[in-house]
């Protein structure tokens, strides 16, 4: 006899499947796609409680295999980021989960992103990072490594984009970097990013089998494997759960997330404060001159108002508010107009 597992709202994990995938067997994207099924099953999130949103490129196929009774809207090659505003400013009791790729967010979409950490759009914003244009048969993207040889391509010339740099630098409260080979590390990240309120930034290693899996490749799997330095081990407890914690002293991190979940970090090999945004910068820096892939959560600040709450928003989403609230009355208008004469 076989027994389904439930959670709290009596949702099985096959609940929270989309359609089957149409990636390469073996796409890093998959294990991602993966992981928010069980990271949204593990927090009982109701699926249609959550917007889907995507861009352009083979990450941006992937919300199609998760999360088959959610909302979504699949955007324009680097437009997510404004569809995304939209959706959340219309409706902010939906939880906005964002699925890009190395191109569509450093490439065609890098201002767009750029602006929507800035703003502090409340959305769990997933970077799949292969280093190249999968879908349009390996091009180089802009996160592809220096002096890296591609066939039929050639070699790359230039420096290549940080993801979790950039949105340390725009001042996201939230920056984290996986790696897909990973998954328990994947998983409880993006339970992390989603108890998380503001923009909770995942850039997750994503190999591409087909086009970009060399050994030198810091995108491929037998690369990460052999380079990655966990910060720590990560553990998120949800607020719901009776939160007993055992550890050595001055081993283990622990943070407070907006709702009342826990967000415990076991200390590995180096003593790392993920609230110390200076030393946030200068570890992303290190890794890069000393080819390291470093993971875990990098950067938290939780003390920083979300775009709804700088724009002084309802509670009553927008999309749900009657029109007599939505439209100032004539007489308001005619007094706007006539302080323009």
């Amino acid at each position: 006899m076989v027994t389904t597992t439930v959670n709290l709202i009596g949702l099985s994990r096959a609940d929270y499947k989309g359609r089957p995938s149409t990636l390469c067997q073996g796409c890093g994207h998959n294990s991602i796609s993966s992981q928010i099924i069980a990271a949204c099953h593990e927090l009982s999130i109701a699926p249609h409680d959550i917007i889907k949103l995507s861009g352009i490129g083979c990450s941006s196929k992937s919300p199609a295999y998760f999360l088959g009774r959610s909302f979504g809207f699949n955007s324009l090659h680097g437009r997510m980021p404004s569809i995304a505003t939209g959706a959340v400013m219309a409706n902010r009791k939906l939880k906005a989960l964002g699925v890009s790729g190395d191109g569509d967010t450093a490439s065609i979409g890098f201002s767009q992103f750029k602006h929507l950490v800035r703003r502090n759009l409340p959305i769990v914003y997933i970077v799949e990072n292969n280093g190249v244009y999968g879908l349009t048969k390996g091009q180089f993207s802009a996160t592809a490594d220096k002096g890296q040889v591609l066939k039929k391509i050639g070699e790359n010339p230039f420096m290549p984009i940080d993801i979790a740099m950039e949105a340390l630098t725009a001042n996201a409260g939230f920056v984290a970097r996986s790696f897909a080979g990973d998954p328990k590390q994947v998983k409880e990240l993006i339970k992390a990013a989603l108890s998380f309120d503001g923009t909770a930034v995942l850039d997750i290693i994503s190999p591409c089998v087909t086009f970009n899996n060399r050994d030198e490749s810091t995108k491929s799997y037998s690369w990460g494997r052999e380079h990655e330095q966990p910060l720590h081990d990560v553990t998120l407890v949800p607020a719901r759960e009776e939160i007993q914690v055992e550890y050595e002293p001055g081993q283990t991190t622990t943070v407070e997330m907006h709702d009342g979940s826990l967000l415990m970090l076991q200390k590995l090999d180096r003593e790392y404060d993920p609230t110390d945004r200076m030393a946030a910068l200068q570890l992303l820096e290190e890794a890069r001159a000393n080819q390291i892939l470093v993971t875990g959560l990098i950067y938290y600040n939780q003390d920083q108002p979300t775009l709804p709450e700088t724009e002084n928003l309802v509670d009553t989403p927008l999309s749900q508010l009657p029109a007599q609230a939505l439209r100032p009355p004539k007489e308001t208008l005619e007094e706007i107009l006539a302080s323009f004469r």
